[in-house]
């Protein structure tokens, strides 16, 4: 064993500084620094002149036309989100569907479902519908537990359905078409959503208390008022979405085009209903700043991080150590999806791109595995970790708007049911690759 070693170590000590709570560029950067230092002194082929390299890796970032769906994305989000179109959505829905016993609920299935296909970022999702929601679920009788369910595992819903960031930036650590990931993963996310409305629906047949029908006084609306109100809050931005999906989907324009043309068409929908106006580009314009810039320094910071680790032997290493299993293909994949949902625990989806997927894709190439369907795979597992108690990042997104009478406890109880109809549906999607490739393969004719 040459310096593979003081690769393992640096890896360790990325840990170790990450879990102190320092950021998680510098994390990459200091870490990438101290032991490039380190394999230079004891003569490792650590060459300081391939620091070099690293300004023209740099603008190769900058440069990535793919990357530049992600602030695009996020705007449009941020546009809805703070514009108050979403909250509209979701009323609107939940008026619709309030006849239904366990129709709230089912309304935030179907519009976590709505905003994952124009926000993409998981927090803005969860809170907003926890915000709204939760209180008028909690005031009609609904169960702590199935209401705090169904707003935490829809919200992470923009974890998996296109244009989910976390497939923009898995596309780009794989290094396949972010097209062909936004095929593969909407069927398997449309399976995800469909499951938890059909839990809620069943649930609300068997145990009717648990998820009553709204009041007939909390839905008159007038016929003629309730169809404008459709058309203005749920109809235009379905049209939105399906113009931005669509135009990717039939290959009309590539993710960033059509990103750029959604954040004009969610500025357009601000602007239809009298609400655009400089505070709220200001806030959406920060919010896809900051998001973006996090991004980023990130992709910065792990490429120092790469370039040492791999002049140190590391990621042979690592390769063969995946590829050489006991067991194969077989193995592999329960390897790489257990340290893919016990990272996904603890850290952010950004982070464990950047850490993981660098070290998996190697050997997923060597053992012939789709590179598309991995893709889809990681995704729905970061999103079952993403709910996992007792450290799911949506549980406490929740918890940070919820109701004193939910305590935190019974939010984190919530999601083992959702968290099991997630695992299922992995199983599925693992079991038979045509769930994803079928819309994939499909194009291509």
């Amino acid at each position: 064993m040459g310096f593979e070693w003081l690769a393992l170590a640096m890896f360790v000590g990325f840990f170790l500084m990450l879990m102190s709570g320092y950021p998680v560029a510098f994390s990459f950067a200091g870490t990438g620094i101290l032991f490039g230092v380190i394999g230079w002194l004891v003569g490792a082929p650590v060459d300081p002149n391939r620091l070099l390299l690293l300004p023209n890796v740099w603008f190769g970032t900058m440069s990535n036309f793919t990357l530049l769906a992600i602030p695009f994305f996020v705007f449009l989000g941020a546009v809805l989100e703070k514009s108050g179109l979403a909250e509209e959505l979701l009323e609107t829905i939940g008026i619709l569907l309030g006849p239904l016993r366990g129709g709230v609920a089912l309304a935030v299935i179907l519009v976590g479902t709505v905003l994952a296909a124009t926000t993409g970022v998981v927090a803005a999702t969860v809170i907003v519908m926890g915000m709204i929601s939760l209180p008028v679920m909690l005031r009609y009788g609904y169960d702590k537990r199935l209401a705090a369910g169904a707003i935490v595992a829809s919200g992470t819903l923009a974890q998996l359905i296109p244009p989910s960031l976390v497939l923009v930036v898995l596309s780009d650590q794989l290094g396949i078409s972010v097209g062909d990931l936004f095929l593969g993963a909407l069927i398997p996310g449309l399976m995800l959503s469909g499951s938890y409305a059909l839990y809620v629906l069943v649930l609300a047949f068997l145990k009717p208390k648990l998820a009553p029908a709204l009041p007939l006084e909390t839905r008159t609306i007038s016929g003629s008022d309730l169809v404008w109100r459709t058309i203005k809050a749920v109809v235009t931005p379905l049209v939105l979405i399906l113009a931005v999906l669509g135009s990717i989907f039939f290959g009309i324009a590539t993710p960033t085009e059509a990103g750029a043309v959604g954040a004009v068409g969610a500025c357009i929908l601000a602007s239809a209903n009298r609400r655009l106006n400089w505070n709220l580009i200001r806030d959406a314009a920060h919010a896809t700043a900051v998001i973006t810039t996090l991004v980023v320094m990130i992709l910065f910071g792990s490429s120092l991080f790469s370039l040492v680790f791999d002049s140190l032997g590391g990621k042979t290493f690592v390769t063969d150590l995946l590829v050489n299993l006991p067991g194969g293909y077989i193995a592999f994949m329960i390897v790489s999806n257990l340290v893919i949902f016990l990272l996904g625990v603890f850290l952010e989806f950004i982070e464990i791109c950047f850490i993981a997927i660098p070290l998996l894709v190697p050997a997923a190439q060597a053992l012939g595995i789709d590179l598309v369907w991995f893709g889809v795979v990681i995704a729905i597992n970061l999103q079952t970790a993403f709910i996992s108690p007792p450290v799911g990042f949506s549980l406490f997104y929740l918890q940070s708007v919820a109701p004193k009478e939910v305590s935190t406890l019974e939010i984190h109880k919530s999601a083992i049911p959702f968290m099991i109809l997630q695992v299922i549906v992995l199983i599925v999607v693992i079991t038979f690759p045509q769930t994803v490739r079928w819309l994939v393969d499909a194009s291509l004719q």
